[in-house]
């Protein structure tokens, strides 16, 4: 494949997995029928949209990378993230939607175009291990890029940060002046935001809980069914570190045990489990979206993503 064509490619496949993940009606998150205030499912597809030239790039990068013509620490990962959030702002109005699934986005663009294909996928070893080359490989410049995508993104639930605030003013002077790479910056923050842990960790909540369980998901169920059911198994196993901020730790356990629960009813398979799955969503919306599971949203996109890179299409 010409590598022009790869990395349209590549882009495509990401543009989709967000494209699917929204499609899923998912306790607590925007869906088709149900949107929180000011933020609806129109917002999310021209979000997924306006990302996709970010994913191209940063696939042309990965691509230059093995190539020999780019260095890998000049990747710009931190920048890739700062314009994909720029460019999600210009094209919808309901403020941040996928700011955790991009920042887990880019650098998997970078290592899928640093991976050489297999037919319609790539080798998931090769994959995971240029997602660490490139991860590892990031600088302090990118570091103020992330905090000036979070600037202009402005989610929420950013409380509870252990050092280098990002609502800190003085953070982006001290990243520069103190040499922290955005990778140490996430090695500061994985205890507390699992999107952080991804980088940290090599994605082994993707590759290992989610991506398995999808793909054997989608082997009986239909994609929808298997979406949700991938969404409940990661937040029974991870409780969700976006709500977790918001609103501690105990109450987070909570919830992953209310879709331990489901799970055990046969989830959306049996009408008792879908029963529950309408109660667990009208608990978490009543929660004036402090309950919100946004960081297990970008997890399942995540999962997504690896099936439409190793050729799933719905």
């Amino acid at each position: 494949m010409p590598h022009c064509d790869k990395a349209k490619h590549i882009a495509k496949c990401l543009e989709l997995a967000i494209l699917l993940e929204v499609s899923a009606d998912k306790p607590g998150n925007v869906n088709f029928v149900v949107g929180f205030e000011g933020t609806r499912v129109e917002h999310f597809l021209a979000s997924a949209v306006a990302a996709r030239a970010s994913f191209e790039e940063a696939a042309n990068r990965g691509i230059a990378i093995a190539n020999r013509k780019l260095p890998i620490s000049n990747a710009g990962i931190g920048k890739l993230i700062r314009d994909c959030a720029a460019d999600i702002d210009a094209w919808q109005k309901g403020g941040n939607t996928l700011i955790g699934t991009v920042m887990l986005f880019v650098p998997l663009a970078v290592a899928a175009g640093m991976t050489q294909m297999q037919g319609n996928g790539f080798d998931f070893a090769e994959l995971r291990r240029n997602l660490k080359l490139a991860v590892e490989s990031t600088t302090p410049q990118d570091a103020v890029y992330l905090y000036e995508a979070i600037d202009i993104a402005k989610p929420s639930g950013l409380n509870g940060a252990p050092d280098l605030d990002v609502r800190d003013p003085h953070s982006k002077e001290r990243l520069l002046k103190e040499q922290v790479s955005l990778f140490k910056v996430f090695q500061i923050a994985a205890g507390y935001d699992d999107i952080c842990s991804e980088w940290v960790n090599n994605y082994a909540i993707t590759f290992n809980l989610a991506y398995p369980h999808l793909m054997e998901q989608l082997k009986s169920r239909d994609l929808t069914t298997a979406i949700l059911h991938t969404f409940l198994k990661v937040l029974s196993e991870r409780p969700d570190t976006f709500i977790a901020r918001k609103v501690g730790r105990e109450k987070t356990a909570e919830i992953s045990r209310d879709a331990q629960r489901i799970l055990e009813l046969g989830g959306a398979d049996t009408a008792e489990g879908k029963q529950s799955i309408i109660a667990f969503d009208k608990k978490l919306r009543n929660s004036g979206n402090r309950y919100n599971p946004g960081t297990t949203a970008d997890l399942t996109a995540a999962a997504l993503a690896l099936c439409t890179l190793n050729g799933y299409r719905p």
